[in-house]
């Protein structure tokens, strides 16, 4: 996988994936990662998650309706976790090929532009 820039990420839509092709190397997704600096590697580099804390529940609630119409847009759902009310965690991975690809970043950039309710 190619590194690009958040930019060129946001520009492009999710692409079907039903399997065949290779997960990104942990190396290229580190490397991904250096552009968007609020995400991390959890499962061994398989997937990706980010953390928010968020103002208070319905706010986590709205920021998930959000989130949710945008991963169907892009055809590319992620997993989505609310924990103590208000901590939002989304988890990012094609589970086709059990690991990560180019759409886990495309969608991962396109979140990062939701603005988000946090606590501060």
């Amino acid at each position: 996988m190619k590194v690009q820039a958040v930019d060129q990420l946001v520009a492009k839509k999710c692409l079907p994936c039903e399997g065949g092709v290779d997960p990104c190397s942990l190396d290229d997704a580190r490397s991904q990662l250096e552009g968007l600096p609020q995400w991390y590697l959890t499962h061994e580099g398989q997937r990706i998650r980010r953390d928010w804390k968020m103002k208070n529940f319905m706010a986590a609630l709205d920021f998930f309706q959000r989130v949710a119409a945008l991963a169907e847009d892009e055809g590319h759902h992620p997993d989505l976790h609310l924990e103590g009310y208000r901590n939002v965690g989304i988890e990012l991975w094609t589970h086709a090929i059990g690991g990560l690809s180019e759409n886990d970043f495309i969608l991962a950039a396109k979140i990062d532009e939701l603005d988000a309710p946090v606590s501060r």
